[in-house]
């Protein structure tokens, strides 16, 4: 079939009714060969019965034959693909050009599958070496000596023929190119997975940012939430005041129109009166008896009780001040409800943390719980592990935070000396401790009833206007932020700003000595009760 199919062209096997590859071709009795349907619906078109080829007319519609030979090379002619712009085309077919299944490095040309067959068949060209299809085969051959690329220079880098290493290459390290192929391909697959690997780290990132961004996004609809909440509250404190003012103003001015009211109510009773006798006086000066006159002269005489209005007179209420008074408690106000929003904004990042005994000086007592710790003055026979703080009378908590945000209580109620705050992984357990930032703790501490230490670098003495019952601690690990409120105030105590983290955090608690029972008082844990 192979050979036949040398020998017709493509335009064989095309039906020239509808110039596409024969479908279920069929032969007339005059030789011309058509598509079953289509020279079935040719005829049923027209009144005579015609060849469409050489136009013979048949008297009756004549019985088709299948063309068996026709059939089988049309199906083998439609399963080669022709070939397409970008595909390498067969050097030997004519006419329109089939794709090419392979290439002969030998016979520099590339074949389709019916021009390949000689090389699948024939002794002498089963040898050649065929590869994938590839275009400009010549660019395989050495231009100095017309050879095929065989052989690669690893000193120069490049590909040779064999005569080449005979001159320009004789010394140079030369190997098969398959050898340096293999080479390569190796240092490609490499490559490669290091390039998956690198994709990998990226989608990893992209996931990451994608995490990050959601979490901010969230953070954000919090913040705004909160926010709005409060500026609701704010302004309701406004709007009060100012109605407040208002009222009071008011007010003041109600109490002027009722006490003038008051007054001008008393003139005009008094005004009545005294005209009253005034018309009295008239009539009794028209009077021409002499007798009536001189009777009722003293009466008429006298003038009427009357109030002495000399001092009496409205003033008008004085605002001074009250404007300034208003605004004054209004910024009371807010400022109380700002404390209140910033702590109820970070009671928000509550954590449950527990007391870690490994870790407790041998002097602290520590509940079942985990929640409260005290000193006894009484050093217990403990292992001195690694963990254990030796000198120091503190104790860590199980919990460790190395991103986000967290926050605490504590209730120091009763304590005449505490110390909080929070510590890396990697201080110092063992011997004297200095608190400071430097050294991986961020503390505050009460050392009398008012009094509030800062161990930062320099210290900051504090002075406190009551003594806190409660101790908040809040933690940005990535904003490098410490805070220390006073609960019941709602007031921040201090802050660290701008530290660097880069281990583990764990909160911090010394009940601090004993003092002979004057500092007997636990530290306790506490629950939050967020701030409404």
């Amino acid at each position: 079939m192979s050979a036949a199919s040398c020998l017709l062209t493509e335009d064989q096997f095309l039906c020239s009714i509808c110039l596409d590859v024969f479908t279920d071709p069929v032969s007339t009795p005059c030789g011309h060969n058509f598509c079953k349907t289509c020279i079935t619906q040719h005829w049923d078109k027209n009144d005579k019965c015609q060849c469409p080829n050489c136009k013979k007319t048949f008297n009756t519609r004549p019985e088709l034959q299948v063309n068996t030979f026709i059939s089988e090379m049309a199906a083998h002619s439609s399963e080669q693909q022709v070939s397409k712009p970008g595909e390498v085309p067969c050097d030997v077919c004519t006419g329109t050009k089939l794709k090419a299944l392979k290439s002969c490095l030998v016979c520099l040309a590339s074949y389709c599958e019916t021009h390949l067959e000689p090389h699948l068949t024939m002794s002498g060209l089963k040898r050649h070496q065929l590869i994938d299809p590839v275009e400009n085969l010549e660019d395989r051959m050495c231009t100095k000596h017309d050879k095929l690329l065989e052989l690669f220079c690893k000193t120069d880098q490049m590909c040779v023929c064999m005569l080449c290493t005979y001159s320009d290459h004789k010394t140079h390290d030369v190997v098969p190119l398959k050898e340096e192929y293999e080479g390569k391909k190796a240092e490609l697959g490499k490559r490669d997975a290091e390039i998956q690997q690198m994709i990998q780290k990226r989608r990893l990132k992209i996931e990451e940012m994608k995490c990050s961004v959601e979490l901010s996004k969230k953070d954000a609809d919090r913040e705004i939430a909160a926010g709005v909440q409060v500026f609701s509250a704010l302004k309701e404190s406004v709007e009060r005041s100012q109605a407040e003012l208002i009222d009071t103003i008011k007010e003041k001015q109600r109490e002027t129109e009722k006490q003038a009211e008051g007054f001008i109510k008393e003139l005009e009773q008094e005004i009545s009166e005294l005209k009253k006798r005034s018309s009295e006086v008239e009539q009794l000066s028209q009077s021409e008896d002499h007798l009536h006159l001189l009777q009722s002269f003293p009466s008429l005489n006298a003038a009427p009780p009357t109030k002495d209005w000399t001092g009496v007179s409205v003033r008008p209420p004085s605002y001074e001040g009250t404007v300034v008074r208003a605004v004054n408690q209004l910024e009371e106000t807010l400022s109380k409800q700002m404390k209140e929003a910033e702590l109820k904004r970070v009671q928000q990042y509550a954590v449950d943390v527990t007391l870690d005994p490994d870790t407790a000086h041998p002097e602290l007592i520590l509940s079942d719980d985990g929640k409260q710790v005290y000193d006894s003055d009484v050093k217990k026979n403990l292992p001195d592990n690694p963990e254990r703080f030796d000198t120091c009378a503190c104790v860590l908590a199980k919990q460790s935070f190395s991103s986000g945000r967290f926050y605490y209580e504590v209730q120091v109620k009763e304590k005449t000396k505490w110390t909080l705050g929070v510590a890396r992984e990697s201080i110092n357990r063992k011997g004297p401790i200095i608190l400071t930032p430097q050294n991986g703790y961020w503390m505050i501490c009460l050392r009398n009833k008012y009094e509030c230490n800062v161990f930062a670098d320099p210290p900051v003495r504090l002075f406190l206007e009551c003594r806190p019952e409660k101790v908040g601690v809040f933690v940005d690990y990535e904003e490098g932020l410490v805070s220390f409120y006073d609960v019941d105030a709602a007031a921040l105590i201090y802050s660290f700003t701008g530290c660097c983290f880069t281990q583990k955090l764990y909160p911090y608690f010394s009940p601090c000595v004993n003092d002979g029972g004057k500092n007997s008082a636990p530290l306790i844990i506490s629950p939050v009760n967020h701030t409404e």
